[in-house]
């Protein structure tokens, strides 16, 4: 079964092309950084308008790139929430008229399910059950995974998500646009201890995230640190970068290592953009292997979002029967418990 993916949650425009659920045959993503660049993060509506520039090419190349055309296309899937409303339109309305114009079945996915399946276009992959971290811009979460759309929140953020939080400080310290690597380059010339920033367990046994807290910590350190500079150069914008990411990993660490504890998982996957960050991935690596549980990491261009995710949870979905109609609709919030 040949699958397109398509995803349009936020300001990439991805599609993929994916054989049998496993099978990668071509992974297309425009990214609009340099557009949303000047403004420090998304503007849904220049998002939207990328998005409807794009579509089709992206589509095209990716039949290209897999040696196919229209005519071989067993099904699309397409993105439906979470996510910008007026960007995941465009990817919904493509698909509809893809789908009625090639005769194929339509359906919609979860873009969270998404990132936890992307792990099974790897060569290794994780035995059900699970526990999946999923950590991106938007979403920060835990999920006990029993099996292919079997899915149960074990916790999530309260306010910002981890991603988020990378690109609200990136800003402060005015690094850039996208947080995450910026920061994740400059603090590996830093001091992860030298700020001391706190860490929010929130109640115990908590597993869910509090990380505007953190975000306040670091905003209100950051304005004594430039009033004082002049007098005390001990402290690098460096230093403060790396006190932020480390914080940011030892509650994403200490978080997942308590759920696969409280579910009794031997198996945990890290998925979403953030995954990409080598300090979380090389620190959360020695701390499974400490404890004998197995780590599950997708590649870097599978962590971000992509189509090949979209067409995975899609091909698991089809053969169990399920599709849409051409009434689907986008939705901005959708709990992956709910699907």
């Amino acid at each position: 079964m040949i699958i397109l993916g398509i995803d349009t949650s936020c300001d990439d425009t991805c599609t993929a092309i994916v054989e049998d659920g496993k099978r990668l045959l071509s992974n297309i993503v425009n990214s609009q950084v340099i557009v949303h660049h000047r403004y420090g993060g998304v503007v849904p509506e220049l998002a939207s308008r990328e998005h409807i520039r794009n579509i089709v090419w992206v589509v095209r190349e990716s039949l290209r790139r897999a040696h196919l055309n229209s005519n071989d296309i067993d099904a699309i899937a397409v993105t439906v929430g979470p996510g910008l409303v007026g960007a995941l339109l465009v990817g919904i309305n493509f698909a509809k008229a893809f789908s009625y114009a090639n005769n194929i079945p339509l359906i919609g996915i979860n873009h969270l399910e998404g990132h936890i399946l992307s792990i099974f276009l790897e060569k290794r992959c994780p035995p059900f059950p699970f526990v999946a971290l999923t950590v991106s811009g938007g979403h920060t979460n835990i999920y006990q995974v029993r099996d292919f759309g079997d899915y149960t929140v074990l916790g999530q953020t309260l306010d910002d998500a981890a991603g988020e939080a990378f690109d609200k400080i990136a800003k402060l310290l005015e690094l850039g646009y996208p947080g995450g690597p910026v920061i994740e380059k400059l603090a590996a010339k830093g001091r992860p201890e030298a700020a001391g920033f706190p860490r929010a367990y929130l109640s115990k046994d908590s597993l869910d995230f509090s990380f505007s807290g953190l975000k306040t910590a670091v905003a209100l350190y950051v304005r004594k640190w430039r009033l004082q500079k002049g007098c005390d150069d001990k402290i690098k914008i460096a230093d403060i970068a790396a006190s932020f990411q480390a914080a940011v990993v030892d509650i994403l660490i200490d978080k997942v290592i308590a759920a696969a504890a409280q579910v009794g998982a031997n198996s945990v996957v890290l998925a979403g953009g953030v995954a990409r960050n080598n300090y979380l991935r090389c620190n959360l690596q020695e701390v499974m292997a400490k404890r004998e549980i197995d780590l599950y990491i997708p590649s870097p261009e599978l962590c971000t979002d992509n189509g090949a995710m979209i067409a995975v949870a899609a091909y698991h979905r089809i053969i169990k029967g399920q599709g849409d109609d051409l009434t689907l609709d986008a939705r901005s919030r959708f709990p992956l418990d709910q699907i």
